[in-house]
């Protein structure tokens, strides 16, 4: 992509509070698109599921759970699978998000290594997920579960997943219309919500207990 035509953090707020994203066609396409889907998927922050095997693995607290500490790492763990959209000027824009506050990973670490996390965007109310991964059983399960319980206590009201596969469905995921999207997004935006208002939760028991207690 010439640099002319080379998209900016500016830019590329302006389109998540549009609506649109970026992806590229692999990993080594130095071309990005903006997607735009006729049916968007979101996880409802009141809707989320924790099945009995993930109540027990968030209660075991063999993990420890961080804000922000690896986001490269985070961005790095999506993108190693055989085919990603993660290209190398993705990875740089989101970097440069995260450096301007713009963008928010949460990790998952098991004795000492980094076993999962997810990364996203924030604009207004609205959390814009991005991709997540595991290299331990339950390791993006149990980042979402916190994610979702950081987001609720810190005033979002809106969690993008874009697409809904059967993974996200197992947790509560759900497809909208593109138009019931942009009104949920249209009032995400009227106020600014900050990931960082509260601190983590203190267990996975305290997770379990405040998600389920509401949905």
């Amino acid at each position: 992509m010439a640099d002319e035509h080379r998209v900016t953090p500016d830019l590329l707020l302006h389109a998540y509070r549009s609506g649109i994203f970026p992806m590229a066609e692999h990993r080594d396409d130095p071309e990005i698109f903006w997607v735009d889907p006729r049916r968007r998927g979101i996880i409802p922050l009141d809707g989320f599921h924790i099945s009995r095997s993930l109540a027990r693995a968030l209660r075991r607290d063999n993990y420890t759970v961080t804000l922000n500490q690896d986001f490269r790492g985070v961005l790095e763990g999506c993108a190693d699978r055989p085919e990603t959209w993660i290209n190398e000027e993705i990875t740089e824009l989101y970097s440069r998000l995260q450096s301007l506050g713009h963008a928010h990973s949460l990790e998952v670490w098991m004795e000492g290594d980094l076993v999962g996390g997810v990364y996203g965007v924030t604009v207004g109310r609205a959390y814009c997920g991005e991709s997540m991964f595991s290299r331990r059983t339950n390791a993006s399960k149990i980042a979402l579960a916190w994610l979702v319980d950081q987001l609720r206590r810190c005033g979002f009201t809106l969690f993008d997943t874009q697409f809904v596969t059967s993974h996200l469905a197992s947790l509560g995921g759900i497809e909208i219309s593109r138009g019931g999207y942009r009104a949920l997004l249209a009032e995400a935006l009227e106020k600014e919500a900050d990931l960082l208002s509260a601190p983590l939760a203190d267990c996975g028991q305290d997770v379990v207990q405040r998600i389920t207690q509401t949905s």
